[in-house]
């Protein structure tokens, strides 16, 4: 897995048989410096795929203008929780949550995206 830098890539959902097998890749934007994370969705009215925080344990959504879907990963890309949060709201800390992954409201539960499940982080090849 090793460290992420700011930046995009894509976001691979494994779903399970039950809500219809394979995997779901998204566009993902990766917020990985203290800046980044700071930043996060502030100011914006949509999001294209997810974002991802790392590292982190808890969000908030003051000064949102949409809601979100929150998605708290361990160290190993599995989620320990998933929670939709209206603007306003603070987050509970997740023990053992070490990454955050946001997207627009409904969009998980449309990727199949539920606790238990694993995701992977694709990034593009690097420069020569």
């Amino acid at each position: 897995m090793g460290r992420w830098r700011d930046g995009r890539g894509e976001l691979e959902v494994r779903r399970r048989d039950e809500d219809g097998g394979g995997t779901v890749r998204v566009p993902l934007e990766l917020a990985c410096s203290y800046r980044a994370r700071t930043r996060g969705l502030l100011g914006r009215d949509a999001v294209d795929g997810a974002m991802l925080l790392s590292p982190a344990g808890s969000v908030h959504t003051f000064r949102m203008r949409m809601p979100i879907d929150v998605a708290y990963l361990d160290r190993r890309l599995r989620v320990v929780a998933v929670r939709t949060m209206p603007p306003g709201r603070l987050g509970r800390p997740r023990l053992r949550a070490r990454h955050v992954l946001e997207a627009e409201a409904g969009a998980m539960e449309r990727w199949g995206l539920r606790v238990g499940a694993r995701v992977a982080v694709v990034l593009p090849p690097a420069g020569p």
